[in-house]
Protein backbone atom coordinates (compact mmCIF):
# COMPACT_ATOMS: atom_id res chain seq x y z
CA UNK A 1 0.00 0.00 0.00
CA UNK A 2 1.09 3.62 -0.87
CA UNK A 3 0.90 6.98 1.33
CA UNK A 4 0.04 9.88 -0.89
CA UNK A 5 2.10 12.54 1.70
CA UNK A 6 1.17 15.51 -0.33
CA UNK A 7 -2.57 15.62 -3.08
CA UNK A 8 -4.18 19.18 -3.76
CA UNK A 9 -7.15 16.74 -4.01
CA UNK A 10 -9.54 19.69 -3.47
CA UNK A 11 -8.07 21.17 -6.52
CA UNK A 12 -10.56 23.00 -9.15
CA UNK A 13 -8.98 20.68 -11.38
CA UNK A 14 -10.83 17.61 -9.83
CA UNK A 15 -14.22 19.54 -9.89
CA UNK A 16 -15.85 16.89 -12.06
CA UNK A 17 -14.73 14.19 -11.09
CA UNK A 18 -13.36 14.28 -7.33
CA UNK A 19 -15.16 11.59 -5.86
CA UNK A 20 -15.12 9.03 -8.36
CA UNK A 21 -11.20 9.30 -8.27
CA UNK A 22 -11.13 9.33 -4.30
CA UNK A 23 -13.25 6.22 -4.80
CA UNK A 24 -11.23 4.20 -6.88
CA UNK A 25 -7.93 5.05 -5.09
CA UNK A 26 -8.13 1.66 -2.79
CA UNK A 27 -7.91 -0.47 -6.14
CA UNK A 28 -4.70 1.37 -6.96
CA UNK A 29 -3.00 0.59 -3.41
CA UNK A 30 -3.73 4.10 -2.52
CA UNK A 31 -4.49 3.33 1.76
CA UNK A 32 -3.45 7.39 3.03
CA UNK A 33 -3.52 10.51 1.68
CA UNK A 34 -2.56 13.99 2.87
CA UNK A 35 -4.32 16.83 1.32
CA UNK A 36 -2.88 20.32 2.60
CA UNK A 37 -4.14 23.77 2.46
CA UNK A 38 -2.19 26.77 0.36
CA UNK A 39 -4.81 29.49 1.98
CA UNK A 40 -7.67 30.04 3.91
CA UNK A 41 -10.04 28.58 1.32
CA UNK A 42 -8.45 25.46 -0.07
CA UNK A 43 -7.38 24.48 4.07
CA UNK A 44 -11.35 24.54 4.52
CA UNK A 45 -11.58 22.49 2.01
CA UNK A 46 -8.76 20.01 2.55
CA UNK A 47 -10.27 19.89 6.24
CA UNK A 48 -13.73 19.02 5.18
CA UNK A 49 -12.72 16.48 2.41
CA UNK A 50 -10.39 14.86 5.07
CA UNK A 51 -13.75 14.51 7.23
CA UNK A 52 -15.46 12.68 4.39
CA UNK A 53 -12.75 9.72 4.09
CA UNK A 54 -11.01 7.72 6.77
CA UNK A 55 -8.15 8.12 5.04
CA UNK A 56 -7.66 11.37 4.07
CA UNK A 57 -6.20 13.81 6.00
CA UNK A 58 -5.41 17.41 6.26
CA UNK A 59 -2.54 20.51 6.90
CA UNK A 60 -3.40 23.78 6.93
CA UNK A 61 -1.53 26.97 6.16
CA UNK A 62 -0.59 29.88 3.26
CA UNK A 63 1.67 28.99 0.61
CA UNK A 64 4.05 31.99 -0.31
CA UNK A 65 1.60 33.02 -3.03
CA UNK A 66 -1.04 33.77 -0.47
CA UNK A 67 1.87 35.38 2.16
CA UNK A 68 0.11 38.88 1.80
CA UNK A 69 -2.84 37.54 3.81
CA UNK A 70 -1.40 36.25 6.42
CA UNK A 71 -1.90 37.97 9.66
CA UNK A 72 -2.58 37.76 13.61
CA UNK A 73 -6.47 36.64 12.55
CA UNK A 74 -5.59 34.18 9.85
CA UNK A 75 -3.43 32.66 12.53
CA UNK A 76 -6.12 32.09 15.11
CA UNK A 77 -8.48 30.72 12.49
CA UNK A 78 -5.49 28.26 11.70
CA UNK A 79 -5.31 27.70 15.40
CA UNK A 80 -8.88 26.76 15.77
CA UNK A 81 -8.82 24.37 12.12
CA UNK A 82 -5.91 22.67 14.04
CA UNK A 83 -7.46 22.29 17.72
CA UNK A 84 -11.02 21.59 16.61
CA UNK A 85 -10.39 18.69 14.11
CA UNK A 86 -8.27 15.12 14.75
CA UNK A 87 -7.71 14.79 11.19
CA UNK A 88 -5.81 17.93 11.09
CA UNK A 89 -2.23 16.71 10.99
CA UNK A 90 0.19 19.75 9.97
CA UNK A 91 0.67 23.05 8.75
CA UNK A 92 1.15 23.54 5.21
CA UNK A 93 2.15 24.07 2.70
CA UNK A 94 4.13 27.07 4.17
CA UNK A 95 7.76 29.02 2.92
CA UNK A 96 9.29 30.61 0.33
CA UNK A 97 9.02 30.96 -3.10
CA UNK A 98 11.31 33.75 -5.11
CA UNK A 99 10.95 31.64 -8.55
CA UNK A 100 8.23 34.14 -9.43
CA UNK A 101 8.07 36.29 -6.57
CA UNK A 102 5.02 37.09 -6.68
CA UNK A 103 4.57 38.49 -3.03
CA UNK A 104 7.75 40.27 -2.06
CA UNK A 105 10.33 38.46 -0.09
CA UNK A 106 10.13 40.28 3.13
CA UNK A 107 6.41 39.55 3.55
CA UNK A 108 6.91 35.81 2.44
CA UNK A 109 9.66 35.28 4.98
CA UNK A 110 7.91 37.22 7.68
CA UNK A 111 4.47 34.84 6.88
CA UNK A 112 6.43 31.59 6.82
CA UNK A 113 8.20 32.84 10.64
CA UNK A 114 4.56 33.03 11.86
CA UNK A 115 3.37 29.96 10.44
CA UNK A 116 6.57 27.98 11.99
CA UNK A 117 5.80 29.83 15.14
CA UNK A 118 2.27 27.70 15.53
CA UNK A 119 3.48 24.82 14.36
CA UNK A 120 6.05 24.81 16.74
CA UNK A 121 3.24 26.37 19.41
CA UNK A 122 0.85 23.32 18.62
CA UNK A 123 3.63 20.67 18.09
CA UNK A 124 2.70 19.90 14.57
CA UNK A 125 5.28 19.26 11.62
CA UNK A 126 4.87 21.72 8.75
CA UNK A 127 4.97 20.99 5.16
CA UNK A 128 7.55 23.10 3.56
CA UNK A 129 7.36 24.61 -0.03
CA UNK A 130 10.72 26.12 -0.82
CA UNK A 131 11.81 27.00 -4.71
CA UNK A 132 14.71 29.73 -5.57
CA UNK A 133 15.02 30.20 -1.64
CA UNK A 134 17.60 28.16 -0.63
CA UNK A 135 19.59 29.88 1.86
CA UNK A 136 16.88 31.92 3.40
CA UNK A 137 14.45 29.15 3.93
CA UNK A 138 17.34 27.14 5.57
CA UNK A 139 17.93 30.68 7.77
CA UNK A 140 14.32 30.17 9.08
CA UNK A 141 14.00 26.63 9.66
CA UNK A 142 17.18 27.02 12.00
CA UNK A 143 15.83 29.33 13.73
CA UNK A 144 13.03 26.64 14.93
CA UNK A 145 14.84 23.70 15.50
CA UNK A 146 12.34 21.86 17.79
CA UNK A 147 9.67 21.94 14.28
CA UNK A 148 10.52 19.51 11.82
CA UNK A 149 8.00 18.21 8.77
CA UNK A 150 9.00 17.73 5.21
CA UNK A 151 10.19 19.37 2.42
CA UNK A 152 8.04 18.77 -0.67
CA UNK A 153 8.89 18.67 -3.93
CA UNK A 154 12.21 18.35 -2.93
CA UNK A 155 14.69 20.54 -5.74
CA UNK A 156 18.00 21.62 -3.48
CA UNK A 157 21.04 19.85 -3.45
CA UNK A 158 22.30 16.53 -1.85
CA UNK A 159 24.22 18.31 0.68
CA UNK A 160 21.25 20.76 1.63
CA UNK A 161 19.34 17.21 2.21
CA UNK A 162 21.61 15.64 4.35
CA UNK A 163 21.34 18.87 6.75
CA UNK A 164 17.60 18.48 6.57
CA UNK A 165 17.48 15.27 7.35
CA UNK A 166 20.16 16.01 10.36
CA UNK A 167 17.35 18.18 11.57
CA UNK A 168 14.61 15.81 11.89
CA UNK A 169 13.54 16.68 8.09
CA UNK A 170 11.56 14.27 5.98
CA UNK A 171 12.45 14.91 1.93
CA UNK A 172 9.19 14.35 -0.61
CA UNK A 173 9.54 13.59 -4.19
CA UNK A 174 7.17 13.78 -6.95
CA UNK A 175 7.10 12.67 -10.52
CA UNK A 176 10.04 14.63 -10.96
CA UNK A 177 11.98 11.79 -9.77
CA UNK A 178 11.49 9.89 -12.89
CA UNK A 179 11.99 12.55 -15.69
CA UNK A 180 14.67 11.95 -17.96
CA UNK A 181 16.80 14.83 -17.24
CA UNK A 182 16.16 14.93 -13.04
CA UNK A 183 19.93 14.44 -12.47
CA UNK A 184 19.61 16.00 -9.11
CA UNK A 185 16.61 14.72 -7.75
CA UNK A 186 18.29 11.17 -8.74
CA UNK A 187 21.53 12.04 -6.47
CA UNK A 188 19.27 12.81 -3.62
CA UNK A 189 17.12 9.96 -3.72
CA UNK A 190 20.31 7.72 -3.42
CA UNK A 191 22.62 9.79 -0.93
CA UNK A 192 19.72 10.24 2.00
CA UNK A 193 18.43 7.34 4.70
CA UNK A 194 15.59 5.92 2.90
CA UNK A 195 13.92 6.35 6.37
CA UNK A 196 13.96 10.02 5.27
CA UNK A 197 12.06 9.73 2.01
CA UNK A 198 8.11 10.28 1.27
CA UNK A 199 6.19 9.91 -1.91
CA UNK A 200 3.86 12.50 -3.24
CA UNK A 201 2.02 13.10 -6.97
CA UNK A 202 1.66 16.84 -5.99
CA UNK A 203 -1.71 16.28 -7.81
CA UNK A 204 -2.91 17.94 -10.12
CA UNK A 205 0.78 18.74 -10.99
CA UNK A 206 3.86 17.11 -11.79
CA UNK A 207 2.48 13.83 -13.29
CA UNK A 208 5.32 11.38 -13.81
CA UNK A 209 6.85 9.53 -17.06
CA UNK A 210 4.85 8.17 -19.18
CA UNK A 211 1.50 10.69 -18.29
CA UNK A 212 4.00 13.58 -18.06
CA UNK A 213 1.78 16.95 -19.38
CA UNK A 214 -1.46 15.29 -18.07
CA UNK A 215 -3.31 16.07 -14.66
CA UNK A 216 -1.88 14.02 -12.23
CA UNK A 217 -4.25 12.67 -9.51
CA UNK A 218 -2.36 9.56 -6.91
CA UNK A 219 -3.24 6.81 -8.83
CA UNK A 220 0.10 7.58 -10.18
CA UNK A 221 1.98 7.75 -7.09
CA UNK A 222 3.53 3.92 -8.00
CA UNK A 223 5.69 5.47 -10.07
CA UNK A 224 7.41 7.24 -8.19
CA UNK A 225 7.73 4.07 -6.12
CA UNK A 226 8.66 1.93 -9.25
CA UNK A 227 11.78 4.98 -9.46
CA UNK A 228 12.66 4.66 -6.40
CA UNK A 229 13.42 1.23 -6.20
CA UNK A 230 15.54 1.02 -9.30
CA UNK A 231 17.70 3.92 -7.98
CA UNK A 232 17.76 2.04 -4.72
CA UNK A 233 18.12 -1.42 -5.85
CA UNK A 234 15.63 -2.60 -3.71
CA UNK A 235 12.31 -4.20 -4.15
CA UNK A 236 9.40 -2.46 -5.29
CA UNK A 237 7.14 -3.83 -2.68
CA UNK A 238 9.83 -3.09 0.09
CA UNK A 239 9.83 0.71 -0.89
CA UNK A 240 6.58 0.99 -0.40
CA UNK A 241 6.26 -0.29 2.61
CA UNK A 242 9.23 1.73 4.31
CA UNK A 243 7.50 5.51 2.14
CA UNK A 244 4.49 4.18 3.72
CA UNK A 245 5.41 3.70 7.24
CA UNK A 246 7.83 7.21 6.78
CA UNK A 247 4.75 8.94 6.05
CA UNK A 248 2.93 7.98 8.98
CA UNK A 249 5.41 8.80 11.49
CA UNK A 250 5.69 12.28 9.71
CA UNK A 251 2.27 13.11 10.86
CA UNK A 252 1.91 10.70 13.78
CA UNK A 253 -1.20 9.06 11.97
Amino acid sequence: MLFDTHAHMDDAAFDADRHEIIAALAQADISLLMNPGCDLPTSRNAVALSNQYDFIYAAVGSHPDAANLVNEELMETYRGLCQNNPKVKAIGEIGLDYHYEDVPREIQQRAFRMQMQLARELCLPVIIHERDAHEDGMAIVSEFPDVSGVFHCYCGSAEMANILVDKGYYIGFTGVLTFKNARKAVEVASSIPLERIVLETDCPYMSPEPFRGKRNDPSRLYRMAERLAEIRGLPVEEVQRITTENGKRLYRI
